[in-house]
């Protein structure tokens, strides 16, 4: 068994805060398994990059023998985490919760080992509270206290609404570990307000409060905002190798570094020596591009990074597009943003409106910007961003 030293080292690589670390010393040297919690909203179907520095740091507990709970909020995402939030979040139906946990699930264990997971819903016990364990649990702390949190105070300066329930929200978040018993929980630094809320009242229930470790927050595609699916600036863990490829060349060189510092699996050593290597005169796309193809085969596979690759290269320096486009038919008639729909280019028709308002869709090469138009008959290449194509036949 590796020393409580080495174990430390392993747990603290791209961690920004562990709090405190005394305490989580104490509770490796109990030489039992740890329960790790890390909870997640199911609040789109998707699980993307900005999610897994977070899984693969479980992978890594599990790897030292401890047990992970993963904790489906199917109970919190109908409410929504205020975190870091400008506005009150639009809540969402049960019915598109489940569908999105659902999904969750077959994708966690693309990461970590199923026989040593354990997955959770936190409607088990939220749901069984009860007007009187709801208001108990709203008893468990202040106004004053909610207000410390960065978010909260600047929305309370500024005038903006805040709603009695986002104030309720940490507490659920904070009861999860309660039930749990979580010796440690994983979150971003921008969870750090709830993760403590959890050792708070761990501590008014007479349990020992749990470890928190707060991890950086990936950023997003357009370089400035973090990963999130609200901001539709992510890459998802499915989506298909030459998309994934494609979105990661299309980061700044920039921002690169802060994928390859959270997201790569290489040792330390190696990222430093590629910086070395693009100061000295080395193409940054090239390291971009060893980037893209460990990602493609962490998810999907060696081959597919490679074949990702030659089709990137084909399409953007070659100028050629992709040989195996994937072809549509339709009857004439049908509107742009339903033939975007229909063949996966966007996710929704208010989806593909968006994508027309700012130009990001072709026909073609030629840019479309009527959101009501209504192809007329024949072939066409159909474009939506710069790595998402499909042939589109109308007849």
């Amino acid at each position: 068994m590796a020393s409580i030293e080495t174990t430390l080292v392993e747990i603290q690589r791209n961690v920004e805060e562990l709090i405190p670390e005394a305490e989580l010393i104490a509770k490796l040297k109990g030489n039992h398994p740890l329960r790790i919690k890390w909870g997640a909203d199911p609040t789109a179907p998707d699980i993307h990059l900005g999610h897994t520095v977070i899984i693969n740091k479980l992978r890594m507990f599990q790897k030292l023998g401890h047990e992970v709970i993963c904790l489906i909020g199917d109970y919190t995402a109908m409410i929504g985490d205020p975190s870091g939030k400008s506005s009150t979040r639009p809540t969402l139906t049960r019915e598109q919760v489940l569908s999105n946990a659902e999904t969750y699930k077959n994708q966690i264990f693309k990461i970590l080992d199923p026989a040593k997971t354990c997955i959770k819903f936190n409607s088990s016990w939220l749901s069984k509270l009860g007007t009187d364990g709801m208001i108990r649990l709203a008893a468990s702390s202040t106004i004053a206290r909610m207000l410390e949190r960065d978010d909260f105070k600047k929305r309370y300066r500024n005038n903006q609404p805040i709603a009695i329930h986002e104030f309720i929200y940490p507490l659920l978040q904070g009861y999860d570990s309660v039930e749990l018993k979580a010796d440690v929980e994983l979150g971003g630094t921008d969870q750090k307000f709830n993760l403590l809320m959890g050792r708070d009242l761990q501590k008014q229930n007479n349990q020992p409060p749990q470890v928190v470790i707060t991890m950086p927050l990936l950023v997003g595609l357009d370089g400035v905002k973090k990963m999130s699916k609200s901001a539709h600036n992510y890459i998802s863990i499915n989506d298909v190798p030459n998309e994934i490829f494609g979105k990661i060349m299309s980061v700044s060189d920039d921002v690169m570094w802060n994928y390859y510092t959270l997201l790569s699996f290489r040792p330390l050593e190696d990222i430093v020596q590629f910086k070395v290597d693009i100061q000295s005169g080395k193409n940054p796309r090239d390291i971009k591009i060893m980037l893209a193809k460990e990602i493609i085969a962490r998810f999907h596979s060696e081959a597919d990074a490679e074949t990702a690759e030659v089709a990137f290269i084909n399409r953007f320096q070659k100028g050629v597009l992709p040989n195996e486009m994937a072809q549509f038919s339709f009857k004439q008639g049908v509107a742009i943003t339903n033939l975007l729909k229909d063949t996966a280019l966007v996710r929704s028709t208010s989806d593909a409106m968006r994508m027309v308002r700012q130009g990001a869709v072709k026909i073609n090469g030629k840019k479309i910007e009527d959101i009501k138009l209504i192809p007329t008959t024949g072939t066409a290449v159909y474009q939506v961003g710069k790595h998402k194509f499909a042939r589109i036949t109308l007849a």
